[in-house]
């Protein structure tokens, strides 16, 4: 797309709009966000509402001098974008071009590192935590988080046995030596030791759990069943899918002699973004992955957003990036998936074959894959126009009486509740630097739209997800 067309899509997780040059450092939170993230563009001139407002001819020189000096005294290490101007519809714009840095992390010099290093989510800047910190300095070196050496489980606390039946099954061998040269286990000082990857293959984590629900109608409201699958990953998986085939349609066709059986939503597909889930979630946050299935539609979650900032349409395309280099690699090794970037083509080719509406998005620190059903013989088409979609709280048409849309702050506060369960005003102060009663108001406003819900009358009060 060109500038106009970007424009006119919206802010994003690399677009972000300002009608002026600001006196704070808030356009410095941008970049810093852009470099730690997948880059993006800054474009001054532009409202909120992306309204062309432009910048004044003949301030252009010391604005540029003025961002320039801006990002040079404000950060750390060294950002240099491109900074440019364009013309459109007789208004001249000031572009601040950032590219995706290579000495991770960046961060505010007057703040540090610790509390001074942004990322980019949606729309919005975030102040990264401890963890994002840390897992943009393994990106610094190229390495990931199932690569590094466990030091919690001593490897004669795996049952390897378990995995080396797995390879049997495909007709291979497999013994220590592969797992070293698969990294799923590693020297140290001498010891062989587990990585972060095979404490995770066998399930050791805590958040190695997928939970699946069936509910009742098309909210959250009933359930008809639950269930929490922990294990080996391979047992996740399987058991998943049997979850999945329990509670979809069944129907058959004679093709010639034969009676062949399919469900309502392809079984590839499904199983594709199963394992999507599996490989892809980030594993140092402390939540699971969640399949829910309602009347109109199937819902996978997963947790962490897209992988250094690839948008869906990257993703797509055919576009992949690891984030669990040692995980993913062992499942191509076991032959349970094929080609990188090809998973995402084969689900959207075999729901196209069959007529199921799909839809993959990411909504602030996860992403979502929705399955939409036939319902009582409507056709998908039908259904799809007039059921509402929400990857925090599915089917948001009951859940939020106005179907008033959810602003960025909004998201960034359920994304947080779904880690923490509970938040205060005072959280709300610290995550966006804003003062209390702000911070109150935008905790009722998300709480008349019927997301949350406040616990307690006292200074002790609370709002949890609703």
């Amino acid at each position: 797309m060109n500038i106009k067309e970007l424009i006119g899509s919206g802010e994003n997780k690399r677009l972000e709009f300002k009608a002026r040059l600001p006196k704070n450092d808030a356009i410095v939170k941008t970049i810093i966000a852009f470099s730690n993230t997948a880059g993006g563009r800054l474009i001054i001139g532009v409202g909120d509402d992306r309204e062309l407002v432009g910048v004044d001819d003949s301030d252009i020189f010391e604005l540029k001098d003025r961002v320039s000096s801006l990002i040079f005294d404000s950060c750390h290490p060294n950002i240099l974008p491109e900074i440019y101007t364009l013309n459109i519809e007789e208004k001249l714009l000031l572009v601040v071009e950032v590219f995706r840095g290579n000495l991770l992390p960046y961060y505010l010099k007057s703040e540090g590192k610790n509390s001074g290093t942004y990322i980019r989510v949606g729309a919005t800047n975030r102040q990264a935590s401890l963890e994002n910190i840390i897992d943009l300095e393994r990106q610094r070196h190229n390495i990931s988080y199932d690569e590094e050496v466990n030091f919690e489980y001593p490897l004669d606390s795996f049952a390897l046995d378990t995995l080396y039946k797995e390879f049997e099954k495909i007709g291979k061998s497999c013994d220590r030596e592969k797992l070293k040269n698969l990294r799923l286990i590693k020297e140290f000082n001498g010891v062989l030791m587990p990585t972060n990857a095979l404490a995770i293959i066998f399930g050791k984590l805590d958040n190695v759990m997928i939970k699946c629900a069936r509910f009742k109608g098309t909210t959250m409201e009933a359930f008809i069943d639950k269930k929490e699958f922990t294990g080996t990953l391979f047992e996740i998986l399987e058991e998943s899918i049997k979850f999945l085939q329990n509670h979809l349609h069944l129907s058959a066709t004679i093709e010639g002699l034969r009676r062949v059986e399919e469900y309502e939503i392809p079984f590839v597909a499904l199983r594709e973004i199963v394992l999507n889930a599996i490989i892809h979630r980030d594993y140092t946050r402390n939540s699971d992955i969640k399949i829910a299935i309602y009347d109109d539609i199937v819902e996978v979650i997963s947790v962490g957003g897209l992988v250094n900032g690839l948008t869906i349409e990257e993703v797509s395309n055919g576009r992949s990036e690891l984030r669990n280099k040692v995980v993913a690699n062992l499942f191509k090794e076991l032959r349970l998936i094929e080609s990188r970037g090809s998973g995402l083509e084969k689900v959207r080719k075999s729901c196209e074959q069959r007529g199921i509406k799909f839809e993959l998005a990411e909504k602030g620190s996860f992403v979502e894959a929705v399955f939409v059903r036939s319902m009582r013989g409507e056709s998908a088409e039908k259904v799809s126009k007039t059921t509402k979609y929400d990857p925090i709280v599915p089917n948001s048409a009951q859940l939020m009486p106005n179907n008033a849309e959810l602003t960025s702050e909004e998201i960034e506060i359920i994304d947080f509740l779904k880690e923490h369960n509970k938040i205060t005003s005072q959280n709300i102060m610290k995550l966006f630097k804003l003062k209390e009663r702000r911070s109150r108001e935008i905790l009722n406003i998300l709480e008349k739209k019927g997301y949350i819900a406040k616990i307690g009358k006292t200074k002790g009060s609370y709002y949890e997800l609703r």
